[in-house]
């Protein structure tokens, strides 16, 4: 897992961006952009709806930004291949999409 912020002019909108690539492996970026500082939480979660890795928790300025999933859960282990939802929660909205991890 990496936090690459890369603040920019704040965007218009709050946005979650579908990862790239899709599917992946090893790795992939998840985007998302933030009108307005926000406390901000990005989560993995599988097709059960169990968390699987928390990939941001805590508070982001207003701007892109982009973090990278590494494949691994919480405790550091690889998960297998199959269909992932991320969620992103930030300033009272959130979004979720898919994506594949495909080993």
């Amino acid at each position: 897992m990496n936090d690459e912020d890369a603040t920019a002019e704040a965007p218009q909108v709050f946005t979650l961006k579908q990862n790239l690539p899709n599917p992946f492996n090893p790795a992939t970026t998840i985007g998302f952009a933030l009108r307005k500082s926000s406390q901000v939480s990005l989560k993995v979660y599988d097709l059960l709806g169990r968390e699987v890795v928390t990939l941001a928790n805590g508070e982001k300025s207003a701007g892109e930004h982009r973090v990278i999933w590494n494949g691994s859960d919480n405790s550091g282990k690889q998960v297998s291949s199959g269909v992932y939802l991320y969620r992103l929660i930030a300033g009272g909205r959130e979004e979720t999409r898919k994506m594949l991890l495909a080993r």
